[in-house]
């Protein structure tokens, strides 16, 4: 009876211990999970800290110093260098003038290009793939190379068409003056971004169902109506992609800039980085620089934010 009862008790002990040793072993697991999602993280964001986000931290700090970039003293001057932008420079307001409107055309026209070839070559042509590929080339050249390429054919190659032809278009002086400079640079970054927008709008329309489609067909829609009303509404996250992608491209160019017009002629086509760039290592006024740059950053995040939100609430809407 001491043994029968003594065996009882173990058993006893060891049914109430099971629930404490599940616990600790879910617990363990748990501490195993997150060790293994820090091991894999942390390099990355470890990376992140130190290439972006404090070197941000540390622009930001100098846009209230006026340290010239040099020099090992920094006078903090508080609030001076965004007065000083607001207030008396004229060409930062012109670039960001010209930045904005160069912003809206480019993102326009690149993303109608776009679309209107992933709508072309997502049908049964048998050379589709190799226009795929011919297409998304101009996105693999940098933009440096890209430019000087471009700015050699409107100086060099567009003026030799035009003595042999006589045509206006050709003899126009595209980086010689204002207004053609500006939709020069505009050709040029169509040129570049449709072709990578292209795969995403085909990514996107690949991933339409057919059957909507004849369905719709059958009841009598046309392709117009096809695609206004079945087939743009269905690839809405497409356009939320490609218009940010576009739109920061866009705010942000510099290199095509730089070497189609290096920002001439007179100042009329600089955007906002070369102003910025301008400012803080041409003019070695480091801590302007740094305000304009957050100055930058501040409309960019807004207007991107602004557009992601109101191209989503269509998603939802579509």
């Amino acid at each position: 009876m001491n043994a029968a009862a003594r065996n009882e008790a173990n058993e006893a002990a060891a049914i109430r211990a099971l629930p404490h040793d599940k616990a600790r072993t879910s617990n363990a697991r748990k501490r195993n999970k997150w060790l293994v999602f820090a091991a894999f993280v942390s390099p990355a964001l470890l990376c992140f800290l130190l290439i972006q986000m404090i070197p941000f931290a540390v622009g930001i700090s100098y846009s209230f110093t006026s340290w010239n970039g040099v020099s090992s003293a920094v006078d903090w001057v508080g609030l001076d260098n965004f007065k000083r932008i607001f207030t008396s420079d004229d060409k930062f307001m012109d670039s960001f003038l010209f930045t904005f409107r160069f912003t809206v055309v480019a993102v326009l026209v690149s993303n109608l290009i776009g679309l209107g070839l992933a709508l072309l070559l997502n049908g049964a042509l048998k050379s589709k793939n190799a226009l795929r590929t011919v297409f998304f080339l101009p996105n693999v050249i940098g933009g440096l190379l890209l430019g000087f390429i471009w700015q050699f054919i409107f100086v060099k190659g567009f003026a030799a068409v035009g003595s042999a032809t006589n045509l206006p278009f050709f003899q126009l002086p595209w980086l010689g003056d204002a207004n053609t400079a500006f939709w020069g640079i505009v050709i040029v970054f169509a040129w570049q971004q449709s072709g990578y927008l292209m795969v995403i709008y085909i990514a996107a329309l690949q991933g339409v169902d057919n059957s909507v489609i004849e369905a719709a067909r059958i009841d009598g829609a046309g392709r117009l109506s096809v695609l206004r009303r079945i087939v743009l509404p269905l690839i809405a996250p497409a356009f939320t992609i490609c218009l940010f992608l576009s739109m920061s491209h866009a705010f942000k160019i510099y290199d095509l800039n730089y070497s189609l017009t290096g920002g001439g002629p007179f100042n009329s086509t600089q955007s906002v980085a070369m102003n910025i760039y301008a400012e803080a290592f041409t003019n070695n006024h480091y801590g302007v620089g740094s305000a304009k740059a957050f100055v930058f950053f501040i409309v960019v995040a807004i207007v991107t934010l602004a557009q992601v939100m109101i191209t989503k609430k269509r998603e939802v809407e579509a």
